[in-house]
Order: C-alpha cells, then sequence, then structure tokens
C-alpha cells in the first residue's frame, strides 16, 4: 500500500486542517527549514489521547525543561495522554517529515501501549528490520486512507488498522513481551472489559476457564502480579479516564458506565489511581482540541 510523496501532501496541514476532538486523527506533517509548518508544537498539558508517529525523513526534537529527545528517521514515538508536547524540526536537521495518529484507545489496547524505552514520558521504538519498517508505514498509510474516506465503516477500519499498528509496534517490545500470559488468564482479561460493568464472581470466571476458583485466583496474580478484582478495579479507572477525555457524559454516568454506582466512592477510587478528583481531571482535559501534529 504505498503512497507517494504527492498523494501524502494530501494528508498534511499544508492542505487540511485538524480537529482533534474525534476518536482518531492522522496525516502526514513535511518540515523543511523555513518552511510554513516549521514551528515548534507546545502543548503545556498534552493532549487527551496519545499520538503516535513514524519519522520519515530528517530529525525532529522534544524538549521538557532543560532536556531533549532527538528522533531519527526510521524511529516510532508514542506521546501518552497528558506528557507536554514541546516539538518540532531539530534545528541541525534540514528536514522532519513524519506521518502521525492521534487517537482515542480501546480499553484493551491500554496494556499494549506500554514501551520499553520511555524518555521525558515519551516512548521510543526505532526499526531497524526493512520488512518491519514497510509493514508498519503501510499500516499508518492504511488507517490515514480509511481515516480520510466518508464510505461507510471508514472509521471501524481505521481503527481496526491502527490496532494492527499498536500490535507490531507491541512485538517490537522485547521486555514487555517477555513473558507470554496464559490463554485462560487473557480469556478472563478479555470477559471482564467486555462486562467492566457487571458485578461478576470469581467462581462464574473460573468455571469458563474449566479452573477451581483458588486455581484461578493463584494463576491470575502469578501471571499478572495483582489479584483478579484489584486489576479490573484498574482497567474500570482506565476506561473511567478515557470516558472523561473523550465524551460529554457527567462523571456520574462515567461512575455507572464502569461499575460504580455510588459517585463518592467512584471519587475516592479514582483519587487513588490517578492523584487528582475526577471533577478536576475533566477540567484539566478540556479545551485541548485543535492544532497539528
Amino acid at each position: 500500500m504505498e503512497l507517494d510523496i504527492n498523494e501524502l501532501l494530501n494528508f498534511s496541514p499544508l492542505i487540511k486542517t485538524f480537529t482533534f476532538n474525534a476518536w482518531i486523527v492522522s496525516g502526514f506533517t513535511p518540515i523543511s527549514r523555513g518552511s510554513a509548518l516549521d514551528y515548534y508544537i507546545n502543548r503545556p498539558q498534552g493532549m487527551k489521547g496519545y499520538i503516535i508517529n513514524l519519522t520519515l525523513r530528517g530529525q525532529g526534537r522534544a524538549k521538557v525543561g532543560d532536556s531533549s529527545l532527538v528522533y531519527r528517521e526510521n524511529e516510532l514515538l508514542l506521546f501518552p495522554p497528558g506528557v507536554p508536547h514541546h516539538y518540532g524540526r531539530n534545528e541541525h536537521s534540514e528536514h522532519w517529515d513524519h506521518l502521525w495518529i492521534y487517537f482515542i484507545p480501546r480499553p484493551y489496547w491500554i496494556d499494549w501501549l506500554k514501551w520499553d524505552v520511555n524518555t521525558l514520558g515519551i516512548g521510543k521504538t526505532a526499526v531497524s528490520d526493512p520488512v518491519q519498517l514497510k509493514t508498519l508505514r503501510d499500516l499508518f498509510y492504511e488507517v490515514i486512507r480509511h481515516n480520510s474516506d466518508n464510505a461507510p465503516l471508514s472509521e471501524a477500519l481505521a481503527m481496526n488498522a491502527l490496532e494492527r499498528l499498536i500490535l507490531n509496534c507491541f512485538q517490537l517490545q522485547p521486555i514487555s513481551n517477555r513473558h507470554a500470559h496464559d490463554p485462560r488468564i487473557n480469556a478472563v482479561c478479555d470477559y471482564l472489559n467486555e462486562h467492566i460493568a457487571e458485578e461478576l464472581k470469581i467462581e462464574t470466571l473460573a468455571r469458563m476457564v474449566f479452573l477451581s476458583p483458588s486455581r484461578l485466583a493463584h494463576l491470575f496474580k502469578t501471571e499478572l502480579g495483582q489479584t483478579i478484582y484489584a486489576w479490573r478495579e484498574v482497567q474500570r479507572i482506565n476506561r473511567a479516564r478515557l470516558l472523561i477525555q473523550s465524551t460529554p457524559l457527567p462523571v456520574f454516568k462515567v461512575a455507572q458506565s464502569v461499575g460504580y454506582a455510588d459517585p463518592v466512592y467512584f471519587t475516592r477510587i479514582f483519587r487513588k489511581h490517578n492523584g487528582i478528583p475526577p471533577m478536576e481531571y475533566k477540567k484539566r482535559y478540556e479545551g485541548m482540541s485543535e492544532g497539528r501534529c
């Protein structure tokens, strides 16, 4: 699915304006010294969703305080929500051309968005294998093409390609992939995520995977390092955080949608995981929706 430079330019800020109040936004940003796009993006509070980008030519630089991170051709970057953005073309490079995707992840993607190398809060992965690089570039192109299309299911197809891109990137993280989880534990995790608002007993989950409740509890903690209920709590709060960032739902509705009938209890649990109550978290992420990548 190769694109030439002329086709890529159709998906750049030179041609169109991007608004980041959607589940997925994608494009191509070509930057040359002195060009119209040759300026630093500065978002002190980051963005609501993730940004993943792949440098095609030249170098970029991200600055945080007195530190900086240079990224080169064939390197991937992952900016998580809330990580400050102060980046642009590296002053020592004539160009920084990069493909990028902004997205609100599906809840079960979260574990795949933990990269081994993390500097200044930004994930970084270099791709040296030409076959892997072509696969990743093709997936970026597929996301961009589908995301720009108005045909039925175009957004679903873009999200499908993005999921494959995220999985391919996660496979490049050797530390994160050092241990493969027991497929029975994966099945339980998938079921919990699909029924995140329901109150499920461990006996029910154990019957699903043909284990005794005690054996399931032991295996789950061995595999994931926490109890089933602690893991589910983390997934619920992850889901709540994404809903607060990406939807207009009031906080009490968010609480209900992830299984907390008592908003006071939800606030306490949310604060435990995020350091601030949900209303403050919501205010922090309002108003960050325009610009380029």
